[in-house]
């Protein structure tokens, strides 16, 4: 069982890393996994450029991303992987723009424009999503369900666990944060988001055939 970690979250100690790590130390629990975590904003990579080689009838480039970047060797072990784990937090109403940027590497090689949209990866792994936000957690269910239901088409069965109203800030007296009812936040962190990871670690041992 072959699994794979994108943290697509800058900061490799905050609040999304550590639920993402949750969801693999689960999956890694499982016996016989093997895995690894990559950190995209360790990487120099572009998204999708619309050149639609991956589209050509040519068997050396359909369903194939054409750039050759540090994202592509992460590319094939995504096509390769029985297991995928994706952690991003919410900026702006969306993922990261590097989350979002490996998606579109990802997701547009595995469709075609034909009339039966067959997905073309040779594989169907299982995804797992992990989301991390300081807003309420009903703001983006619609957008999570939009996002998980197009991975279930063209990648494989997806779930996503997520946590909100997460603590951002050690001392929010140093930032223009005055929105926040502060004790509040910092006790959910407390109480709620070890709860979270635990969700995340049993998110991954399930998908990684685990009981």
């Amino acid at each position: 069982m072959n699994i794979l970690a994108i943290c697509g979250a800058a900061n490799k100690q905050r609040n999304t890393a550590a639920m993402l790590k949750s969801a693999f130390d689960g999956a890694m629990s499982v016996p016989g996994t093997v895995g690894e975590t990559v950190y995209l904003y360790d990487l120099n990579f572009k998204g999708c450029i619309g050149c639609h080689s991956c589209k050509l009838l040519d068997e050396s480039k359909f369903a194939r991303c054409a750039m050759k970047d540090e994202l592509t060797p992460v590319l094939e072990k995504a096509i390769d992987a029985d297991v995928i784990l994706i952690g991003s937090p919410m900026y702006f109403n969306d993922i990261t723009g590097e989350t979002r940027s490996f998606l579109e590497r990802f997701f547009f090689p595995g469709i075609t424009y034909n009339k039966d949209s067959v997905p073309t990866y040779p594989k169907r792994p299982k995804v797992g999503w992990v989301f991390t936000m300081n807003a309420p957690g009903e703001f983006y269910r619609d957008f999570f369900g939009g996002l998980v239901g197009t991975a279930n088409r063209i990648i494989g069965d997806s779930e996503y666990v997520m946590a909100y109203q997460t603590q951002q800030f050690e001392d929010y007296s140093k930032y223009a944060a005055m929105m926040f009812d502060v004790e509040a936040v910092k006790k959910r962190h407390i109480e709620q988001f070890p709860k979270d990871c635990e969700a995340a670690f049993e998110m991954g041992k399930r998908l990684a055939g685990g009981n």
